[in-house]
């Protein structure tokens, strides 16, 4: 670490960033070092040939583990079927002077934002590989060539793991070209996750899984009720019970208790006597938040995103105005695997093993609560069983780990949240509403346009200083003016788009896809709203105001033709459109759904197209948007956490239900990456399930649903 670089900047630096365990059993931390020398920090060639490709992303069933070693062995030219990857450690990261840059994993942005470096670092051990062995043959590097783990020159070939020890040795070039995407032979291939066969026998090892030797477990329970404090507690009423070994107050509003087993643990916690200082939000409810945010809707202040023309004289120019609400609610990660840690603790050092999308701030949490520097911390990566989010920027179940760990030096404690807790205790996709007022010429063209939109400010919350001139940049995702990330490709001559921001005490975070889900909803659900008012066709409406945004329209097109818009269809199926840009990628869906007499709603067919720029793996993409639509649909149809005095009413999946395999569509992706840009691909379509749906629904039965979840409103 650079002295200028002192433990507080450390602390800032990486908790503000929003991301080995691959084979059988191996448990990081507790193997031996290799001694075979690497040839830089993302490769190292084994002498029985094996290439070990480092992988400073995380990987929670999103495929980036995959996706990353391919673009390192298509550069490098191993043998695939040779491949296997490890994760470095946040400690070694910060060591060797951030030598694997970012390891956070959100965003959509695993692959996009580290593809050229990672590229590089495969270009660069084949370099180094090549020329050892042109000095071995005393011949220039020009007259060598690669292939599948070998250095070839003429008739004489040497393999790489014949040469890597030498090649270590040797100086990397300054600088090295890439190849361009149209010379890949293994990129941009369907192939096989690295990490399937693990998981499907049973050696993936997850954070809930991993057992040390002398390891001890604990359970929390924190306060139910937002802002309130732990009051008191009697431990004397469980201490003797079988297998308990200590209670533990963490920070001023949790307990613990430790004992042999999870289970022992859990049910002595839920027989300890506590007393809660329920504090000032103990009278709060949803219908509270919702008052709140709907006043917000009409306020005179308001953060500019985006603004061009006059909206307020187009407005009251307009032949005809078209006006509504939406809302969406807060929801919670609901990841399969709950928050957990294992801490070891001593003076001296804090080791962390846990599943995180982001090692730094895993370690800069670790530091904090072990009272440690960072470099007498460190924090080993597992698989997650789901991140989404919840395990990016908020390290809470880390810091409660280690806190926990203190109380008994030296002995490994797996802290496991229950599924009540993880519930109770999240960090929630942000609740809003929006109105929209849309105003028409007399030729039904839209004119004009104002989104206000009312609610919670993800940064405001976690990283307040990132918040300028009221402005949170991120609340606007997908309705930016321009640029790269999230652009709104419709042509509306004045517009306006505005946030009223208003922060209940219910902590937001980043949910997957983030706020570009509900204003998919809010925007898309509404131009279908003016397209029925100005008695257009939506697909014609969206045509003409996509016109000059190309790449839109592309996917737009592409759902349309393929899902059979304007041709006839069975009776009592209707169709329903949506498109967005977001995390760099273009994406669009039109879903196929069935109203019954009853009010019955099926979903029979959904087609997404993506496109990312550049498809580093087709055949993941497309699981990823398959994948999506599960979490895109579970929100839309049931997500929901309601609020009722002060706390989470939702409990377990009982009362937050999930699509389950019989409820779900049948999903045909279209990967059409039209090359030149990399966007993300594990959140976009996310974003257009639900107005897709929303406006099949309506076409099926003349109801507008303005807010979420769907599963509120009757549709008989």
């Amino acid at each position: 670490m650079s002295p200028a670089l002192n433990r507080r900047a450390f602390l800032h630096a990486t908790s503000a960033a929003a991301g080995g365990l691959m084979v059988g059993f191996h448990v990081p931390g507790l193997a031996q070092a290799q001694a075979t020398p690497e040839l830089n920090a993302w490769v190292q060639v084994l002498p029985d040939e094996t290439t070990v490709i480092r992988i400073a992303r995380s990987e929670m069933g999103q495929g980036t583990l995959t996706g990353l070693a391919q673009l390192v062995a298509e550069e490098l030219e191993c043998d695939w079927s040779k491949v296997r990857t490890e994760y470095p450690t946040p400690g070694q990261n910060l060591a060797r002077n951030r030598a694997w840059g970012s390891m956070s994993t959100g965003g959509s942005r695993g692959i996009r934002e580290s593809h050229e470096y990672v590229r590089k670092g495969g270009a660069l051990a084949r370099a180094l590989l090549i020329q050892a062995a042109a000095n071995r043959w005393n011949v220039s590097v020009v007259e060598c060539s690669t292939a599948a783990g070998w250095v070839v020159h003429g008739s004489k070939k040497f393999s790489y793991g014949q040469l890597a020890a030498e090649a270590a040795q040797l100086a990397a070039p300054a600088d090295i070209a890439l190849k361009p995407a149209k010379d890949w032979s293994l990129a941009g291939r369907p192939m096989k996750r690295l990490d399937t066969r693990a998981k499907l026998d049973g050696s993936q090892v997850y954070g809930m899984d991993l057992k040390l030797p002398g390891m001890l477990n604990a359970a929390i329970k924190d306060c139910p009720v937002f802002g309130g404090r732990l009051k008191s507690f009697d431990a004397a009423a469980i201490e003797g019970r079988p297998g308990v070994k200590k209670v533990v107050k963490v920070g001023d509003s949790a307990v613990a208790v430790v004992a042999d087993t999870w289970w022992r643990a859990r049910t002595a916690l839920e027989a300890l006597p506590v007393v809660w200082d329920e504090g000032p939000n103990a009278g709060l409810s949803s219908a509270d938040v919702a008052a709140t945010l709907k006043a917000g809707l009409d306020a005179a202040d308001a953060a500019v995103g985006s603004s061009q023309g006059d909206v307020a004289a187009a407005l009251a120019g307009a032949a005809k105005r078209v006006e509504a609400v939406y809302g969406a609610p807060h929801q919670n990660h609901a990841t399969m695997e709950v928050m957990n840690a294992t801490a070891r603790w001593t003076p001296e050092r804090c080791e962390v093993w846990t599943p995180t999308q982001n090692g730094d701030a895993a370690l800069a949490a670790t530091a904090e609560a072990a009272g440690l520097p960072p470099s007498a911390c460190e924090v080993y990566k597992l698989h997650l069983g789901g991140g989404f989010g919840r395990r990016g920027a908020v390290h809470d179940w880390v810091r409660q780990a280690v806190a926990i760990a203190r109380e008994l030096p030296g002995t490994p404690v797996k802290l496991i949240w229950s599924r009540e807790e993880d519930m109770t205790h999240g960090r929630y996709h942000p609740v809003t509403q929006c109105k929209l007022t849309a105003g028409l010429d007399a030729a039904g063209k839209l004119t004009a346009l104002h989104m206000r939109i009312s609610g919670q400010s993800i940064l405001a919350s976690l990283f307040p200083q990132s918040i300028k001139d009221g402005k949170d940049p991120v609340v606007f995702q997908g309705l930016n003016a321009g640029g790269t990330e999230g652009a709104l490709g419709y042509a509306v001559p004045n517009l306006l788009i505005d946030h009223a921001m208003r922060n209940p005490p219910v902590p937001p975070g980043f949910w997957r896809g983030v706020n570009l889900n509900q204003n998919a909803v809010y925007l898309e659900c509404f131009i279908d709203e003016v397209a029925h008012a100005a008695g257009r066709d939506p697909l014609e409406l969206r045509r003409e105001l996509l016109a000059g945004s190309p790449r839109h329209l592309a996917v737009l097109n592409a759902v349309a033709a393929k899902a059979g818009w304007g041709k006839p269809r069975a009776k009592g199926r209707h169709l329903g459109l949506a498109q967005i840009m977001g995390f760099g990628s273009y994406v669009a869906a039109c879903a196929e759904v069935s109203v019954d007499g009853m009010g019955e709603l099926k979903i029979h067919r959904i087609v997404a197209a993506t496109d990312p720029g550049h498809a580093v793996n087709p055949q993941q993409i497309a699981a990823q948007v398959e994948g999506s639509f599960v979490y895109g649909l579970s929100a839309a149809l049931f997500g929901e956490i309601t609020i009722k005095g002060g706390r989470v009413e939702q409990q377990n999946f009982d009362t937050y239900p999930v699509m389950k395999m019989a409820d779900m569509p049948a999903v045909e992706a279209i990967v059409m990456p039209s090359g030149g840009f990399w966007g993300g691909v594990g959140e976009p379509t996310i974003a257009v399930a639900a107005p897709a749906v929303l406006n099949a629904v309506f076409a099926a039965t003349g109801k507008r649903i303005r807010e979420l979840p769907l599963r509120k409103h009757s549709l008989a």
